[in-house]
């Protein structure tokens, strides 16, 4: 899988990342159907079976449950072979989400995050928003605190997770990376993946399969690769045979 640039951080990715909610988090999810957070052999497996494939990126969150720890413990490979997003500004407890976007707040989470990932730095830090991404971006520190873990050298890129339009515009104005909502059923932020590519900033494209509603991958796929600068799609999957699948039509796309 020949990997793209993400904007103009210096970060390579592969056109197809990882989602790793699953690996950690069952409760109060937005799929069609249940699933069971797989055994430790089977994590492993399934992140090896990533590497097989060329895949470099992997998403991942504290409000993912546990499955920073649990990359932490299983990751295969050296570090460096790896592209390690996650976020900062949610964390998820006893079956609920709490937000906390301080600048102590999003600073300590990283922190966490770095122990629990057992690594020395992340490769992006996204604000994990709650909806209000003007109010975040504007008011609560969080930017300061990215911009602050940048200058130590724990992140080597920052951006949002957004939910609005004009929360994305702002991020791809302020920060290096918008993680924005693209599917066949969702171009109401294209506008923000245009912005993104005028400014060169990264793109990372979520809810691509609209959280597993849309069955028909090829379709939702060649949409959302002929977007403008989108650097990856991120899917989350536990399924083997999903994962080879998504990596070969992927390769397809991109190669045709």
């Amino acid at each position: 899988m020949v990997l793209r640039p993400l904007g103009d951080t210096g970060i390579e990715v592969s056109p197809l990342g990882l989602g790793t909610v699953k690996l950690g988090r069952d409760q109060q999810v937005k799929y069609p159907r249940g699933f069971r957070i797989p055994e430790d052999a089977e994590a492993r497996e399934l992140l090896s079976l990533a590497a097989d494939l060329g895949i470099n990126l992997l998403d991942t969150a504290p409000a993912y449950g546990v499955a920073e720890e649990r990359l932490g413990r299983l990751l295969p490979g050296p570090r460096e072979r790896w592209v390690i997003v996650s976020k900062a500004g949610e964390q998820f407890r006893d079956g609920r989400s709490f937000f906390d976007f301080s600048f102590d707040g999003i600073v300590h989470s990283v922190e966490r995050s770095l122990r629990d990932l057992r690594s020395d730095y992340l490769d992006a830090v996204l604000i994990h928003s709650n909806g209000d991404d003007l109010a975040i971006l504007d008011d609560s520190g969080a930017v300061d605190a990215l911009e602050s873990l940048k200058q130590r050298g724990l992140i080597r890129a920052h951006g949002m997770s957004s939910k609005t339009v004009a929360g994305g515009l702002a991020v791809v104005e302020r920060l290096d990376i918008v993680m924005a909502t693209c599917n066949t059923a969702h171009t109401e932020e294209i506008p923000v993946l245009l912005e993104a590519r005028r400014r060169r900033k990264g793109v990372l494209v979520k809810k691509a399969l609209q959280s597993g509603h849309d069955n028909d991958v090829a379709s939702a796929m060649r949409f959302i690769f002929s977007q403008p600068g989108v650097g990856a799609i991120i899917i989350g999957t536990i399924n083997p045979a999903h994962l080879r699948d998504n990596a070969r039509i992927a390769a397809e796309l991109l190669d045709a």
